[in-house]
């Protein structure tokens, strides 16, 4: 390999991954013009195309995604070994991030890595909110957050939390001009608020279950949202019935501000995990994170 190579190709693999000369340039701190110089020179020097410029993004051609495929997992490697060299240090350091849900974040996350990001002012943290299910390895989060019953078998999973249920609730001025269902099935006619989930392939298909009996309602309405805490919003201002993990609402329901309904109906999930690659579990400011937020039973 040339002299400089290296460094042309991790710069190929900015711009790969970015799929922008411009955001791969603020990315890397260099002028623009000196990155497509580069990508150009890297081009010529193989002898094949890379990657596609087109007036509104830039894609990889076959050879080029070949090639960022090659390189992605062997960079993050080289990384993921010069981090455990953070172990010489005094205290962990280095960015953490983590892809979660906003209920996984509120309830279970945030509040047991408040007092670690003060303990340990090395530690980067990017906590990125996003209900639906991201690949992790590809777009390069070091964790997830997810139910047990949804992590990839492949993956190191910590539990975080209990297992916990959600609550079907609505406000005493919504139940006073209609009447609370008696039967899952019932919801039909009424105005729930949905939640868009991108594992549903759409809207939230609500989940029930009695006496052994698995119910599945997908509800109507006039809101969706794919936020719980906007979901929570709206049926505290008589929008509608909402389906809402129960710690979020359980003060709302102690001051009477939200009732209740199909209690007997709510079905528990099985709790939070945390879940990563084998690999990330040796790196010092990693292993910090995941001990904070162990689940002790």
């Amino acid at each position: 390999m040339p002299k400089g190579q290296f460094n042309d190709l991790l710069w190929f693999l900015a711009v790969a991954e970015e799929r922008s000369f411009t955001r791969a340039a603020a990315k890397l701190g260099i002028a623009q013009s000196t990155l497509s110089h580069t990508i150009k020179r890297l081009e010529t020097q193989m002898g094949i195309r890379l990657l596609t410029r087109t007036t509104r993004n830039v894609v990889p051609t076959e050879a080029g995604e070949r090639l960022r495929q090659t390189l992605a997992p062997r960079v993050e490697e080289i990384e993921a070994e010069i981090a455990l060299l953070t172990e010489l240090r005094d205290k962990p350091a280095g960015t953490i991030r983590i892809t979660l849900s906003d209920h996984a974040l509120q309830s279970y996350v945030w509040p047991k890595l408040r007092p670690v990001l003060l303990e340990y002012p090395a530690i980067k943290l990017e906590l990125n909110i996003d209900n639906g299910f991201r690949n992790i390895v590809e777009e390069g989060f070091d964790a997830g957050v997810r139910l047990g019953e949804s992590v990839e078998k492949d993956m190191i999973a910590v539990r975080i939390g209990p297992d916990w249920r959600l609550v079907a609730v609505a406000s005493p001025g919504y139940l006073k001009m209609h009447p609370a269902p008696g039967h899952p099935e019932e919801l039909i006619g009424h105005n729930c608020i949905n939640h868009r989930h991108l594992r549903a392939g759409g809207l939230y298909a609500w989940e029930f279950e009695k006496d052994g009996q698995d119910l599945r309602v997908r509800v109507d309405g006039q809101l969706a949202f794919n936020s719980s805490h906007a979901m929570i919003d709206a049926a505290l201002n008589g929008y509608g019935i909402a389906y809402i993990p129960e710690d979020t609402v359980v003060q709302h329901i102690a001051a009477g501000d939200l009732v209740q309904i199909l209690d007997d109906w709510s079905p528990f999930f099985a709790g939070y995990f945390i879940y990563y690659p084998s690999r990330r579990q040796n790196l010092p400011a990693f292993r910090v994170i995941v001990d904070a937020l162990r689940y002790a039973g």
